[in-house]
């Protein structure tokens, strides 16, 4: 087959196009052929060798296509050895693309329960869009932040998957979003999703400015922050309001002032990509409401990913970016 490989770690340029043994599919695994892979933040820490990853490597955790024994059209579920707790995943937990092979390729390989039927009315590139950052996003809303219809929701830095989705997802269950964002225009575009509101974060009180659109000013029930900026995060909240972290984008440290943290009973909450009943659950969600797809901002044929890699790092793209082969 053919695929994206990278021989070393660095920059865009280190993938390249080349051709690689077929995965075998051993008892217990099952070979998909690719017809989309979408890309994710997650995809370049791993090309800059965050994780360790063994080289040569094919990164990419997101997928769509046919699985080959059957026929059937399938999503690649990226979350790999959860185990039997929900609460956290288990030591041998991995997200597919980290050390074993990922979908940048024309074939991949998985454990025969990381696949799920394709829901249907979703093109290849929408599907191959939703697992990673749809299961990040539902986990990080429902199973662990509890979000309830008629709650009101802040999501920080709209225009990427997982503010996307949020948006996408607190609509569709009849939550109230407002989000932030350094543009104007992306802004607008989350509010076509279904955003109520929106603010610029690159006004220092933009906490102040986003809890004019909660009720009475008391602050947002749920704070998805994906990008590490506690402090602010929990000055939106309400008393007795839910901090939902899922990422550090743009801050790896954060400092609170525990006092007024623990007097405004707040609830500090960690979350990472979901568990295969998280899954269900997402999927179960796209049957039984009415789910927009998420936008996608651009598609590249499979041999062009450095490109693609490019643009995604350049942020200026509102929407996922896609790989197609078909």
């Amino acid at each position: 087959m053919d695929a994206v490989v990278m021989q070393e770690f660095g920059g865009p340029d280190v993938l390249r196009w080349q051709s690689v043994s077929d995965p075998i599919a051993d008892p217990g695994w099952v070979t998909v052929r690719l017809k989309a892979a979408a890309l994710n933040w997650h995809d370049v820490l791993v090309r800059q060798g965050r994780y360790s990853s063994p080289l040569p490597h094919i990164l990419g955790a997101d997928g769509a296509g046919i699985r080959i024994d059957t026929g059937e059209e399938v999503l690649v579920l990226p979350s790999l050895w959860w185990g039997e707790r929900e609460a956290a995943p288990s030591s041998r937990w991995e997200i597919l693309g980290d050390h074993h092979r990922g979908t940048y390729a024309e074939l991949v390989r998985v454990p025969v329960g990381c696949v799920a039927p394709k829901p249907r009315g979703l093109s290849w590139e929408q599907a191959a869009a939703l697992p990673l950052v749809g299961l990040t996003t539902y986990r990080a809303l429902f199973s662990r932040g509890g979000l309830r219809a008629g709650e009101n929701l802040l999501v920080l830095g709209a225009g990427g998957g997982i503010a996307t989705m949020a948006v996408i997802l607190g609509t569709a269950v009849g939550a109230r979003v407002t989000v932030t964002s350094s543009s104007i225009s992306k802004i607008a575009q989350a509010q076509e999703l279904g955003a109520a509101n929106g603010v610029l974060y690159t006004d220092p009180a933009w906490p102040e400015a986003a809890r004019q659109f909660s009720p009475d000013g008391q602050g947002f029930d749920v704070v998805l922050d994906s990008v590490g900026t506690w402090e602010q995060s929990l000055s939106a909240l309400r008393p007795g309001g839910r901090l939902v972290v899922l990422g550090a984008s743009r801050n790896n440290l954060a400092t609170i002032d525990v006092r007024p943290f623990y007097f405004g009973q707040y609830e500090l909450i960690g979350t990472t990509m979901g568990s295969p009943r998280d899954f269900t659950g997402l999927l179960r969600l796209l049957d039984t409401e009415t789910v927009s797809p998420l936008p996608i901002g651009a598609v590249f044929p499979l041999d062009q990913a450095a490109a693609a890699h490019t643009q995604l790092e350049r942020g200026c793209t509102f929407g996922k970016i896609v790989l197609s082969s078909s």
